[in-house]
């Protein structure tokens, strides 16, 4: 299934998004599949803009759609990059079917909690990185200790070292609420909130349903 997600993702990059169109071209494509935070609010298209898209558009498409697209190849590879590293491992903890609905309920509840600070946004949100916040939201608590290969600065050189994952993961996580506050100040061009959501909602699940526990003790009568 992760491998299925990243193939439909790099799909959608290449044989869907008008990526050698027009500036303005890419600008009405994402704001007829991209999810609109005030729309999401409100739960209804906003005329003006719907009436861009051809055929009309749907808030509840455009909220699961918007989790395919990307703003351009790095963000693309970023985050495929991602979902394949801790994907896997979580797919292997949940099942395929329940993978893929875990992924989906994700990356819904990140778009809302990007809604959350800012309800009347008109800013399209685009990108699978809320549904892959809650992979590694899950990762951690289902694999705390695994060792994950992380790229570390060290004064001037980039050493590769094996690190626990609930200091890489606990490091991200602390650095997306750093910049999430810092963006209710400026407008970022990123979706902080949409990460911390994800990623608390993916560890609320694990936390739930999929946390190892200890094995219990038998016994012989």
């Amino acid at each position: 299934m992760t491998l299925g997600l990243i193939a439909i993702n790099v799909a959608a990059f290449f044989l869907w998004e008008p990526i050698t169109g027009s500036l303005l071209e890419q600008q009405v494509f994402f704001v007829c599949e991209g999810a609109i935070p005030q729309e999401l609010s409100s739960f209804r298209t906003i005329p003006v803009l719907a009436q861009e898209c051809q055929g009309g558009k749907s808030v509840l498409i455009s909220l699961f759609t918007s989790m395919f697209l990307h703003g351009g190849f790095l963000h693309l590879a970023g985050n495929m990059l991602y979902l394949w590293v801790f994907g896997n491992n979580v797919e292997d903890r949940m099942g395929p079917i329940p993978f893929l609905v875990f992924y989906l309920a994700a990356g819904a509840v990140a778009a809302y909690a990007q809604v959350l600070p800012d309800p009347d946004s008109l800013t399209p949100l685009v990108g699978a990185s809320g549904a892959i916040a809650g992979a590694l939201g899950a990762y951690l608590v289902i694999f705390p200790h695994a060792r994950v290969l992380t790229l570390v600065p060290i004064f001037f050189f980039l050493q590769l070292i094996e690190l626990p994952a609930i200091l890489v993961l606990g490091f991200w996580f602390v650095l997306q609420a750093l910049q999430g506050v810092g963006s209710l100040q400026a407008e970022t061009g990123v979706a902080w909130f949409a990460h911390i959501g994800g990623f608390m909602f993916g560890a609320a699940i694990a936390l739930l349903f999929y946390r190892r526990r200890p094995p219990q003790p038998s016994y012989h009568y």
